[in-house]
């Protein structure tokens, strides 16, 4: 039986403990975090007569840690108000707080004797039937209990969090010799749908998974940088998004994870993976050895294979030379092959032409060559540590993907290229045919995947056979229903995908799901089907982005131009969208994930619920082109103010406007789905999927709760407006901000069309207005915006550089 978890105990605040708790904050987890107390008083304790028995030097290393987490970049909690569940404490003074909780995780150095006698103490406070794992990367989950007893063992696992943990998917789950099943099944619950991680049971083999397949790459990496003689920024140019891993790439990784962890890993691969016929390769390169002894461990000391310099004002990322060990000026990596890649949008076809003219051969160019060595070595390499590490290829392509960002996963990446064409390669070049692809050889398929119908089909080592993918409970997969001829209708820019039980999702698929006419019609197809055909609509994809608003290219046309008629008809096909939405006889829960800019934005404020993918980065943000919402968001935005002044006794609405015009004029936009509630974008009654993967099918489920409990379209309100009494507070607030050279003239030009906006127009006195009053304010003022030259200048600079441009 599975059991609660509602309180955790997290020993070792350093950079993974500190953000595991934070982690744990942000799903509403309350934690205790402790750490060592220390031995000695620091000169600033000295001085202000601190002793080793006040509180603040015996928390002094777990409020550092603490701090840091605060502090970190990208921000480990979701909110700062967030860390308030957390409470640190330490080990000697706090220690019994493990007798309160239902999970501890030990998270303290990567030393076995360290680990062993804290987990001795321990023991003795922690109440029976309290699950205890550690966040080891490597150590051995069965010799770190050792000694332990039969309880604290039936009760014991390694959970590895990769870092970091908000961001990063994967937990590997590893068993020890005696645990319980039901605690493995509480353990994959509360990391699965409470902390939104994707789990992956490992083996207790060194490093496990990821970081055992993942320091195999980097380490063969490292030794083609030398043999190929290329320079840092063309391994990484070659590593990065052109092969879909991150843009972190290889070098940039290693300098994140610390080059001193890295050796840690290396060497403890090298000792206790003493049957892996490439252990050879499991010693610290020269190179990074040279490194550690000049303190160039990567991020943490500033320098490592990318080191960061002040140049005035300005810095500067310089980039080591590793034959002379000396940091000079970046220099950018041209290969015609990547080049070419770029004009390939799908993944694995162009994995599959990158490495095609060195495995077929062919000279090619360096990026060629090195892909083509590297990336079959890695998937090689896979194929030899099943069944060691894992029972399954899923296990492996799983961890890589959610541990190490890896878009495709070694097997994955050997069904791309072509299972026959690689090996046909490799026995051309003389290399060994590891087992399991001779396996697959021999198969019907002779493919590690198979995917038809929507459903998907695994390569099983121990059937030799095409074995169904279960997908846990509660996860939706969209590509899989359009497989399945669920798709309703669809056009070049969305599809209408039957989610069952009278749901209807609205997916969107143009590039960066950007926002034009074909998305517009089928979003109000969608919703005038909800009442006959359907009972509630669900508008989400299972894109990195929800969407990154309207699509400036066309608007950008539109306006030069000076197509004026042609930009009034779309905003109001926009607002027409919106207002079906809002207006719809069904409801209509949006899922925005990822970046929800502008039109998207919109979107999710026209709709019945919202339910956020935990990293949701939402925001109105016209303004950084010079232009105003322009799909009843400024409207929409403003009856929320008029709802939050209404229900609140101490907030006019006047004060209940300020934030919102602020927000908007800055382009404010939303660091987590959790921010959203407070800059607005976000409501009661609105919540957040901390699963990515459940996200669809939960947003479907609010759908359904809502048509349950007998949803009917809201009325249309009765807005108030203040006119001339917020107009002219916020002209006055806009003249400051350019006086002190916080805004430029533009800038002033788009916030005064926003104020006007937001007051109700030229009205001298409060009054009420309506919805389509306000909705013909904001289409005057985006087409007058569309038509200043500065705005046309923006436009076009973002959509070169995809920055802003302040003008």
């Amino acid at each position: 039986m599975k059991r609660r978890i509602e309180k955790v105990a997290v020993l070792g605040a350093g950079t993974m403990g500190a953000r595991i708790a934070a982690q744990l904050a942000n799903a509403g987890i309350p934690s205790y975090l402790l750490d060592v107390v220390p031995r000695e008083l620091t000169p600033d304790e000295q001085r202000k007569g601190l002793t080793l028995e006040s509180p603040a030097v015996r928390n002094r290393v777990v409020n550092a840690g603490f701090d840091a987490a605060k502090k970190s970049r990208p921000a480990a909690f979701f909110t700062p108000e967030t860390a308030r569940l957390v409470t640190p404490g330490n080990f000697e003074d706090n220690l019994a707080w493990c007798g309160e909780v239902d999970w501890i995780i030990e998270v303290v150095a990567e030393n076995l004797e360290i680990k062993r006698k804290l987990l001795e103490r321990v023991e003795s406070v922690r109440k029976p039937g309290t699950i205890v794992s550690s966040n080891t990367s490597g150590l051995p989950i069965n010799l770190v209990a050792e000694g332990r007893s039969e309880d604290f063992q039936q009760h014991w696992a390694g959970t590895h969090f990769f870092n970091p943990p908000r961001y990063m998917k994967l937990v590997e789950f590893i068993p020890g010799p005696k645990t319980r099943r039901d605690v493995l099944q509480t353990l994959d619950e509360i990391c699965d749908r409470r902390l939104g991680k994707g789990v992956v049971p490992a083996k207790d083999t060194p490093n496990f998974i990821a970081n055992r397949v993942g320091t195999f790459s980097m380490l063969n990496a490292i030794l083609l940088l030398q043999s190929l003689d290329m320079t840092i920024e063309e391994i990484d140019a070659c590593t990065g998004r052109a092969i879909g891993w991150p843009k972190s790439a290889t070098f940039r990784t290693a300098d994140i994870v610390g080059l001193d962890v890295l050796s840690h890993v290396i060497s403890n691969i090298h000792d206790n993976a003493k049957d892996d016929e490439a252990r050879d390769l499991y010693r610290v390169p020269p190179l990074v050895a040279d490194m550690m002894k000049r303190g160039w461990l990567g991020e943490k000391t500033g320098s490592g294979f990318y080191k960061r310099v002040k140049r005035g004002s300005e810095s500067e990322i310089l980039t080591l030379d590793w034959h002379n060990t000396e940091y000079r000026p970046q220099a950018k990596a041209r290969f015609p092959s990547i080049e070419a890649g770029k004009a390939i949008e799908d993944t694995r076809q162009r994995v599959r032409a990158l490495v095609a003219p060195a495995m077929e051969g062919q000279p090619g160019d360096k990026a060629n060559q090195f892909l083509w060595a590297g990336l079959s070595q890695t998937c090689v390499y896979a194929a030899r540590r099943i069944p060691e590490i894992a029972d399954t290829i899923i296990d492996v392509d799983r961890a890589m993907r959610w541990g190490f960002a890896w878009e495709l996963g070694p097997f994955e990446v050997w069904d791309a290229i072509g299972v026959d064409n690689m090996v046909r390669a490799l026995e051309r070049e003389g290399r060994e045919v590891p087992p399991l692809a001779q396996q697959v050889l021999g198969s019907p398929k002779k493919s590690f995947y198979e995917s038809e119908k929507g459903t998907t089909k695994y390569f099983d080592l121990a059937s030799s056979a095409l074995e169904p993918l279960h997908e846990p409970s509660g996860i939706i997969i969209l590509k899989s229903l359009k497989e399945r001829s669920r798709v309703v209708q669809q056009n070049s820019g969305a599809s209408l995908i039957d989610l069952g039980e009278g749901v209807i999702c609205c997916e969107f698929h143009t590039k960066m799901n950007a926002l034009g006419g074909d998305i517009l019609g089928m979003l109000q197809a969608g919703a005038a089907k909800l009442g006959t055909e359907f009972d509630a609509m669900v508008v989400g994809n299972d894109a990195p982005n929800f969407s990154a608003g309207a699509n400036l290219v066309l608007l950008l046309v539109s306006a030069q131009e000076g197509e004026w008629d042609d930009l009034h008809l779309a905003v109001k096909q926009f607002h027409r969208t919106t207002m079906a939405l809002k207006y719809a006889r069904g409801p209509v829960v949006s899922a925005p994930a990822g970046m929800t800019l502008g039109g998207a934005c919109e979107i999710c404020l026209h709709s019945a619920q919202v339910h956020a993918a935990a990293e949701t980065y939402i925001g109105l943000v016209e303004t950084g082109v010079g232009l105003i919402p322009a799909g009843g968001g400024t409207k929409e935005m403003l009856v929320r103010a008029n709802e939050k002044a209404a229900g609140a006794e101490d907030l006019d609405l006047f004060h209940a406007l300020k934030p919102i015009f602020e927000n908007i004029a800055t382009a404010k936009v939303s660091t987590s789905g959790a921010e959203a509630f407070s800059l607005g974008y976000l409501r009661e009654g609105d919540t957040i999927a901390m699963n990515r993967d459940r996200q669809i099918a939960e947003a479907k489920q609010a759908a359904l709760a809502r048509v349950r409990a007998g949803y009917r379209p809201p009325v249309p309100p009765e807005i108030r407006v203040l006119g001339e009494e917020f107009l002219a507070a916020a002209k006055l607030a806009i003249h400051m901000m350019v006086k002190g050279e916080y805004a430029s003239e533009h800038d002033a030009l788009v916030a005064r069309k926003l104020a006007y906006i937001l007051a109700g127009g030229g009205i001298t006195s409060p009054q009420t207005v309506s919805e389509q009053y306000l909705l013909d304010l904001e289409r005057e003022a985006f087409v007058s915006l569309c038509g200043e030259r500065k705005t046309q200048e923006r436009i076009a600079f973002t959509l070169r550089s995809g920055k802003p441009l302040r003008n």
